[in-house]
């Protein structure tokens, strides 16, 4: 078997409407750095957060839907991806948010590495809203988060082909580094709306390097210690469970036979 086994593969209409779902997150988070002088920022993105659900969740559907009725995804990819969306959410659940705390991300990052770049979109967006209606963490920084869990899945189908130790260690790696990342986007849903003193605040129309440079400053002085927990965790768990983990989730992909093609033969 090959390093991927992708259930959801990255075909023309799935990639489409992955593509709509990047450009829609792209536009949700940066959006702010295209104001212009003078222009009005709210406090809050309540206002255009449903805008981006309601665009999400019909792309996201969009890309089952199109490997369902394309042969590429069948009822038990369905099934592997609720349950490990299932899984991932329960897991949110035990630690919301502790200290930064969040083992799911292991559960994306290696379900999005066996299984491929799509599988880990959708399973890492379906996983983020799973575990919010569990915690009761729905608001308007729920859309924001399905995105960045995607593209957290997304890239782990991306990482180089490597197996045994090196695969891990390539995970554990990724794991510590996108622990990070995800909290560093993650604080531009609201980070332009609300003022934190001349040298960490967004300013409307400013060149993009100084606003970046302000954000950095913010980052270190407020975020970066608690996205460590997030980071350091996902890196430990992949270290000590991932092998075992990559083989259970590869070994039920092979009797589940994703990619085998149905035949009828003859009985004579």
């Amino acid at each position: 078997m090959s390093a991927t086994q992708t259930l959801v593969p990255v075909r023309l209409r799935p990639a489409l409407a992955l593509g709509a779902v990047f450009v829609v997150g792209l536009v949700a988070f940066g959006w702010p750095f295209l104001t212009r002088p003078g222009s009005a920022l709210d406090t809050s993105h309540s206002g255009d957060a449903p805008f981006v659900f309601v665009l999400v969740l019909p792309l996201l559907a969009a890309v089952v839907l199109s490997e369902l009725t394309a042969g590429g995804m069948d009822a038990k990819a369905v099934a592997m991806l609720g349950m490990l969306a299932a899984v991932g959410g329960a897991l949110r659940a035990l630690g919301p948010g502790t200290a930064g705390l969040e083992p799911s991300f292991a559960v994306i990052v290696l379900g999005g590495r066996v299984f491929g770049r799509g599988f880990g979109f959708v399973l890492g967006a379906v996983t983020v809203f799973t575990g919010a209606l569990l915690t009761g963490g729905v608001g308007p920084w729920l859309p924001f988060q399905m995105v960045a869990a995607g593209w957290v899945g997304f890239f782990a189908g991306c990482l180089p082909t490597v197996r045994g130790r090196a695969e891990v260690l390539c995970l554990a790696a990724y794991s510590a580094v996108v622990g990070i990342a995800f909290g560093a986007v993650m604080n531009l849903w609201f980070w332009p709306f609300a003022s934190y003193g001349p040298e960490t605040s967004f300013v409307a129309g400013a060149p993009f390097a100084a606003n970046l440079t302000r954000y950095g400053v913010f980052y270190v002085t407020t975020s970066l210690p608690w996205d460590l927990g997030r980071s350091v965790l996902s890196a430990v768990v992949v270290l000590l469970a991932g092998s075992a983990l990559l083989r259970a989730l590869r070994r039920a992909s092979r009797r589940a036979a994703f990619d085998a093609v149905a035949a009828f033969e003859d009985p004579a």
